[in-house]
């Protein structure tokens, strides 16, 4: 009879173990599922840009305002997040912004009006920076320590993999197949699962009400530097960088406003702070920070460089250039886990798997760097698997070792410094490696043209022999001799870009001989600091 009770208790934590489980699985899938709805809105743009531009009626500089609109926003938004969550509570902020940015995606499928659409666009951005920063900080503060290098490997392939490889694989076929409106339709569903799941699951561990106001200054500032730099970043090379007074002055706005926003956070108070930059404390953080814009120089740099090779040198279809790297995505989530297998089950530190992602990665841009016109996608392929290797050896971490450490109290504040270290990184990546493709094309062209010299005899013979295909074909001989001297001029400037592109994948590899020197240096240095301060203390 004494056994019943005891019966009835087990039965009962066994009941309450399996909630808790499904909970945290409803928990993480919605999280996830809001940060791939926030990849797909993110990339949207340079898949459909052309096919949206011309529905929209939008000139280049019209259009530029929906990526950098997008961009800005959700810097912004990076940096609000934290106040939110301690205004509203971390829970209500991932369900209002993953709601907001499904009804946002939906809105932006059925309109072309173009100033509609911008606004869409902005305010994509700021619930996609909510998401971002608001899922990750539930992730980092609802469970324990043991389990993180699992979860945050989990939400790395929302995140960081699927904008990366499987949502421009995905938007190509959409937008070639059917057209650019689907690939907001695509979120619908999406988020509409990810709304459900999230609405399901409480929070327990939540955060609390405090502050005693909104800084508007500060947010101010951030916004205006956030604007000003995601613009040069994204349109200084059409501008012509500083040789545009306009760029100068935005340059010029948006690092003052920058400075501004750090020395007006770091006299205010805690509790009236946009970010609490006491952060910066935990040496681990610090040096993770400046890792996280090496990491997204080299996610994002890449990622622009390979499908930009592929359409314009390989001359493939978006859809094709989207499936060259989907199978690198495979190699990215493999990693992902062994490094979290490594670190929990093995106990191997973090840091140990920076170096091997960085060695791998450089190994990759190498191989790359030598790919040519007849290089197809076999050729590129296991280049190109190595990549996710050696990403995903990277990117979890250099996340465990930033955001793992951190209170929960200030959890928040590092999840948004983390991901805007990331995104800067990744715009700064983006726009040195399109000025670089487009300056070295250029300067290529002069060189290879000085050798196109009338009188050179290798010369007088393909001019010859393209002139002779040409009148054999039926042109007519003058008309051929002129067409022949333009496709010399067409694979001159073709030749020109294999040789831009190839330079392009060899800089990303030498920009970690730089960068690799420089955190270990910043690591020691921040350690002694560190070390300083607790000896004062």
């Amino acid at each position: 009879m004494t056994l019943a009770p005891f019966a009835d208790t087990g039965k009962a934590a066994s009941r309450r173990r399996a909630s808790e489980s499904i909970s945290k699985l409803l928990l993480v899938a919605g999280i996830v599922l809001a940060a791939l709805c926030e990849a797909i809105a993110s990339t949207v743009l340079s898949v459909a840009r052309l096919d949206m531009s011309g529905d929209l009626y939008a000139t280049s500089d019209e259009f530029s305002l929906l990526n950098v609109g997008y961009t800005a926003a959700k810097l912004a938004f990076f940096v609000l997040s934290p106040w939110l969550m301690y205004r509203l509570s971390a829970q209500t902020c991932i369900r209002a912004a993953t709601g907001l940015l499904t009804i946002s995606c939906g809105l932006a499928a059925l309109t072309s009006d173009l100033d509609f659409q911008i606004a869409l666009r902005l305010f994509q951005g700021m619930t996609g920076g909510v998401v971002l920063v608001c899922g990750q900080t539930i992730l980092l503060t609802a469970f324990n320590k043991n389990d993180q290098p699992i979860i945050q490997a989990v939400f790395a392939m929302g995140a960081v993999v699927a904008p990366t490889t499987l949502a421009p694989s995905v938007q190509g076929w959409l937008v070639e197949t059917l057209s650019w409106d689907w690939v907001f339709l695509l979120i619908v569903p999406t988020g509409v699962v990810s709304t459900l799941c999230l609405s399901l699951v409480r929070i327990e561990d939540d955060t609390t009400s405090i502050g005693n106001g909104f800084d508007w200054v500060g947010f101010s500032l951030f916004g205006a530097a956030a604007f000003c730099l995601t613009f040069v970043l994204g349109q200084g090379n059409r501008w012509d960088w500083l040789e545009e007074p306009f760029i100068v002055n935005l340059i010029l706005l948006g690092c003052s406003a920058l400075v501004l926003f750090a020395l007006h956070q770091g006299r205010s108070q805690a509790t009236t702070a946009l970010l609490d930059l006491s952060v910066f404390r935990n040496q681990d953080f610090a040096f993770g920070f400046l890792a996280s814009f090496a990491a997204g120089f080299a996610l994002f740099g890449s990622a622009y460089v390979i499908p930009s090779f592929a359409v314009s040198i390989l001359k493939m279809t978006a859809t094709e250039a989207g499936l060259l790297l989907l199978p690198s995505s495979g190699m990215f989530v493999c990693s992902l886990f062994l490094t979290a297998f490594l670190v929990r089950k093995v106990n191997l530190p973090p840091v140990i798997t920076v170096p091997l992602g960085i060695l791998i990665f450089m190994t990759t841009m190498w191989m790359l760097s030598g790919s040519n016109a007849d290089s197809g996608p076999q050729d590129m392929m296991p280049a190109i698997l190595l990549r996710g290797l050696g990403l995903g050896f990277l990117f979890l971490s250099i996340t465990l070792i930033t955001l793992v450490g951190l209170p929960n109290s200030i959890a928040a504040h590092g999840v948004a410094l983390f991901n805007v270290g990331r995104q800067m990184g990744g715009l700064l990546g983006v726009a040195f490696l399109e000025t670089l493709i487009h300056n070295q094309t250029a300067l290529n062209k002069t060189i290879l043209a000085s050798h196109l010299l009338p009188g050179r005899i290798e010369v007088s013979e393909r001019l010859a022999s393209l002139t002779s295909l040409l009148i054999a074909r039926g042109v007519e001989a003058s008309t051929a001799s002129r067409a022949a001297i333009r496709m010399i001029g067409q694979e001159l400037v073709y030749q020109a870009s294999v040789i831009a592109f190839d330079t392009a994948f060899m800089t990303i590899a030498f920009f970690f001989c730089v960068a690799a020197p420089v955190l270990v240096v910043s690591k020691i240095f921040i350690s002694k600091i560190s070390s300083g301060n607790l000896d004062n203390t």
